[in-house]
This record gives C-alpha cells, sequence and structure tokens, in this order.
C-alpha cells in the first residue's frame, strides 16, 4: 500500500521553500506520493455548496493566496527524485482539454513518469464563471468528454476526438506521457455520478471519506461502497480488479471521534496502532493508496508528524 501526504498549495506553508522543504523531506522520509489540491482563483462571495463540511461553508483555513496546482506540481517534481504527486483533484472543466493534456503529459515526461492524475467535475460555480469554463450545469458530461480527449491525445499515432464540448483532428501530440499507456486517472468524488464515471473511465475511485452526503468514514460503508463499485464496472464491461481504489484523509487520529454516526468506529481515529490496524483492514480490501493531511503551524511541526505517523503507523502496517 502507498501513503501519500496533502501539501498545502495556500495558507502560511505555502511559500516555495516552505513548499520545496515539505516535499523534499517527505521524500526522504518514505513517503510514496504528495497531494495538491485545485483552485485557479478564489471567488470573495461563495453560495455553491461545499461537499466536505456539515455546513456546507468552504473551510477559512483553505481560502487566501494559493498557488496553481499543475504549476507548483511541475515546480517540485524537479526539486524531487522519486516521490509521485497526485492531483487531488484536478478539476477537470477548469482547463481546455488539449491544455492540461499537454500539461501533464510535459510533467510526466519531465518527471520521469511521476504523475498520478486525480480527476473531479468541480463544486464551485462561481469560480468556473470567473474562469470561463463550460456551464457549471454541464461539468459531468464535460469531464467525461474530457477524460477521454486525454486518452485520445495520450495514447494516438494520430488523435482525434469529436464531441460536444471538445473537438480536435490533424494535430501531432507529442510527446506522449513516459507512462504506458498514460498515466492513472484515478476519479474523485463518492456520488452515484462519480461512482459511474470511474466505472466507465477511470483507472482508480479514489473518494475522500467525509462527505457528509455521501459519508465512507467507516468500514462497513466503504465495503458497501466498494461492492457498488465492483458491480458498476461490470455492468460496464470491464474487470474490476483493473480499476485501483484510492483513498483521502482529511483527519484523523485524536482529530476526529472514535465512533461515527453508525456506531462503527470512524475510520484512522484513535492511536497510532488502531490507525495502522485500519490500513491493514483497507489493505485487505484492495486498497492501493491511502493519504493523509498533516496540519501544523511550522514547517518542523509539520515534518514532526509525518516522521512519527512514518515510524508509528506505515511501518507498522504493512
Amino acid at each position: 500500500m502507498q501513503i501519500g501526504f496533502n501539501l498545502p498549495l495556500s495558507g502560511a506553508l505555502a511559500s516555495p521553500p516552505v513548499l520545496t522543504r515539505l516535499a523534499v523531506e517527505g521524500e526522504a522520509i518514505g513517503f510514496d506520493y504528495i497531494a495538491l489540491s485545485d483552485h485557479i482563483v478564489e471567488p470573495t462571495h461563495i453560495h455553491a455548496r461545499y461537499p466536505y463540511s456539515e455546513t456546507g461553508e468552504f473551510p477559512k483555513g483553505s481560502r487566501g493566496e494559493r498557488h496553481e496546482q499543475l504549476s507548483a506540481m511541475a515546480y517540485l517534481a524537479a526539486k524531487t527524485s522519486r516521490i509521485r504527486f497526485l492531483t487531488s483533484v484536478m478539476v477537470v472543466p477548469h482547463r481546455p482539454a488539449v491544455l492540461a493534456a499537454k500539461i501533464l503529459s510535459t510533467i510526466d515526461v519531465m518527471s520521469g513518469g511521476r504523475v498520478i492524475v486525480g480527476v473531479g467535475a468541480g463544486w464551485l460555480e462561481e469560480e468556473f464563471e470567473a474562469l470561463g469554463a463550460p456551464p457549471f450545469a454541464e461539468r459531468g458530461r464535460v469531464t467525461d468528454e474530457y477524460l477521454q480527449a486525454f486518452r485520445a491525445l495520450w495514447t494516438e499515432p494520430q488523435p482525434r476526438f469529436e464531441g460536444r464540448f471538445v473537438k480536435f483532428a490533424d494535430i501531432l501530440f507529442a510527446p506522449k506521457p513516459v507512462q504506458k499507456p498514460h498515466p492513472a486517472l484515478w476519479i474523485g468524488g463518492e456520488s452515484g455520478p462519480a461512482m459511474r464515471r470511474a466505472a466507465k473511465l477511470g483507472d482508480g475511485w479514489y473518494p475522500i471519506g467525509t462527505n457528509p452526503q455521501h459519508p465512507l468514514n467507516t468500514l462497513p460503508r466503504y465495503r458497501a461502497a466498494v461492492e457498488r463499485l465492483r458491480k458498476l464496472i461490470q455492468d460496464a464491461g470491464r474487470d474490476p480488479a483493473r480499476i485501483a481504489l484510492a483513498y483521502r484523509v482529511h483527519r484523523h487520529g485524536t482529530e476526529v471521534s472514535a465512533k461515527a454516526d453508525d456506531g462503527e468506529k470512524h475510520l484512522f481515529s484513535g492511536s497510532a496502532a488502531e490507525i495502522a490496524e485500519d490500513l491493514r483492514a483497507m489493505r485487505a480490501l484492495g486498497v492501493a493508496a491511502v493519504d493523509f493531511s498533516f496540519p501544523g503551524p511550522t514547517a518542523d511541526a509539520v515534518l514532526a508528524a509525518m516522521r512519527r505517523f512514518h515510524d508509528e503507523v506505515s511501518a507498522k502496517a504493512q
């Protein structure tokens, strides 16, 4: 099982020297990948509902200055040598399909094949409007179409695509990504449409456990969701064994209650030994990757928490 960590692109620790230090030392500690979030602009007035809080409010700690995801990924890839980079997640409609595919391919080539493309359809309508993105109401269809376009660009010698939102032909798209057939597409989201997208178009499913509308915060809930996903994959004519399972953890340890509202143990709550046991249980279900956040007031505090986690949890979960 691969273990990743979230690297903040906003807030007090988002300066280039600190981000570089966290990336380089996170690699040295032994983490497998870095997760980077995606917002390009922040509307001053947000009326859209944020999916991952009970109130629907976008957390204040996530607001303020923010680096662009793919640019930051390219910068940090140049500062490291082994660790992989996950877009967690890239909001697919934010960028034109051909341009996004080219940027991702370039980073994959220049990093030696260290890109994982986590994708989502987005939730922040005001940001869509500010970017001049395709209509927010069409974001699901746009996402599905762009993902198909990515694959055509990354794999076909003479890529062609004729869709409602993206069309191209008679173009040279090279170099192709280093990874073959292409960087993995992990589909984010917990809703029915997101799971169907993962089943039909994904190389992996990458939910967050804390969506109040679709909670996956206990082992029975997550196990039931995996069973639904595998049925959807079979219905789509694909092999469930070929679709990776990954999982995003917002909070862990003492930051979360011991019990969830279904009466079961809250995943990744409790002591280091209990978190390690949860990782072993997830691995038994077929989960290949889990990433965690390590908040702290300073880089030293964050790195100390990462080292403790690696020594007390990751090493003992194998």
